[in-house]
């Protein structure tokens, strides 16, 4: 049973956006701030990655952890509420994803996923995209 009304959890879940992000538009403005230019929401590749970089043939993903359920993370957990609603999707975001990134690879492309949970290190985000884009 959730501890929230229906017209509350309604309410909560109707500010969930999938673009534009608040962990996305941080990253989005890190690459920025590097001196690299992409695409948003790039629609000639599954999935739509946030930042394409069509030249380069790489993406990024910025995964929320609970959205896509970060293991390790103590915000990628499930709830403890409505689990026969929450199991089910999460793990279909799951699989959504491991489907978007390998037809992403076979199409000769490269990924890196960021988790909203890795943007609190600065010096280490901006070394990780640094070091996929340059490699």
């Amino acid at each position: 049973m959730d501890r929230l009304s229906k017209k509350r959890r309604s309410e909560i879940m109707s500010r969930i956006r999938s673009k534009n992000t608040s962990p996305e538009m941080k990253v989005r403005s890190l690459v920025h701030r590097l001196g690299y230019r992409y695409r948003l929401h790039y629609e000639k590749l599954p999935g739509k990655p946030d930042l394409a970089f069509p030249i380069r043939k790489k993406v990024i993903f910025v995964h929320g952890c609970f959205w896509h359920s970060h293991e390790g993370c103590s915000k990628g957990r499930l709830p403890k509420s409505n689990l026969e609603f929450w199991e089910p999707k999460i793990a279909n975001n799951k699989k959504r994803d491991n489907e978007t990134i390998e037809k992403i690879k076979s199409s000769g492309w490269k990924t890196l996923i960021i988790w909203q949970c890795e943007l609190k290190n600065t010096e280490y985000l901006e070394k990780r995209v640094v070091d996929f884009l340059e490699s």
